[in-house]
């Protein structure tokens, strides 16, 4: 028989006690049925879990599954799926992936002891959303293409080469100038709207999709409201800027802003 662990997706507000019903058949990670965690402190604020087989979540498993893109992206639509379930019901404050602890009741302890917390940003973040905008340099095409080096015929194939690579770094240059003219802009447009911001790491390498490159990567919180009307005046904002590609994602649940909790080390295993 195969042990598991109890795998930790979000805290979530279940005002009317109706929330486990509503999601009964949902698959969890390992296709495993998603249940609720109370506290008998009180019973509308909750944690959803499901249980996951102990030998993939192992320190040494895991290691090894997080350099598998493809076990990892199961993983991740898995989790992120459970997620914007909830979401689309209630408020939800997202744990983040691969949260794992021993069993049900350490989970059921972990949320006595936070309940308060819990319950505040709860509140704090009800019938709002995030959008993530992210800001791309895109190449020059003029920087890519020998036209600078062949407008000078005359030159020797050294100094057309360092023509060229002269060309392509002022045009590089330009480029980060106009994505940093966009980006104010683009700041400007969603403090209109928006009640906070997170800015994340610039994405690079398997995490960077598409073209050009990411300068900017940031979360916004906005009032459900509002929602749509940051995604107009930010594409708004960002038009007129050439070799610059802004990206508007959302609405998704706040998984910026959710400050979630440490899951429990097991013995011998990184959550």
């Amino acid at each position: 028989m195969t042990e598991v662990i109890t795998y930790a997706y979000a805290v979530a507000q279940d005002a009317d006690g109706s929330l486990e019903e509503e999601l009964s058949g949902l698959p969890g990670v390992a296709d495993a049925p998603v249940h609720l965690v109370r506290t008998g402190h009180r019973g509308d604020v909750v944690v959803a879990v499901s249980p996951v087989p102990e030998q993939d979540f192992q320190e040494a498993a895991l290691r090894a599954h997080l350099e598998d893109l493809d076990w990892l992206e199961l993983v991740a639509r898995a989790h992120h799926r459970v997620i914007e379930a909830l979401a689309a019901r209630t408020t939800v404050l997202p744990l983040r992936l691969a949260t794992v602890y021993l069993d049900d009741e350490r989970v059921r302890q972990m949320l006595d002891a936070r309940l308060e917390a819990f319950a505040e940003r709860l509140s704090e973040l009800a019938a709002h959303v995030e959008w993530g905008v992210k800001i791309y340099v895109e190449a020059s095409a003029a920087a890519e293409s020998p036209a600078a080096a062949s407008a000078e015929p005359d030159l020797s194939p050294g100094r057309a080469y360092l023509s060229h690579r002269r060309a392509q770094r002022h045009a590089r240059e330009d480029a980060y100038r106009t994505a940093e003219q966009a980006a104010r802009h683009v700041e400007d447009a969603a403090r209109g709207v928006a009640v906070d911001r997170v800015q994340h790491r610039t994405q690079q390498g398997e995490l960077a999709r598409g073209p050009g490159e990411n300068v900017v990567n940031d979360a916004y919180l906005v009032p459900l409201e509002h929602a749509e009307r940051l995604r107009t005046d930010v594409l708004r904002a960002a038009e007129g800027f050439t070799g610059v590609r802004v990206e508007v994602t959302g609405p998704w649940a706040p998984y910026s802003f959710a400050t979630p909790a440490e899951a429990e080390p097991l013995k011998g295993a990184t959550p």
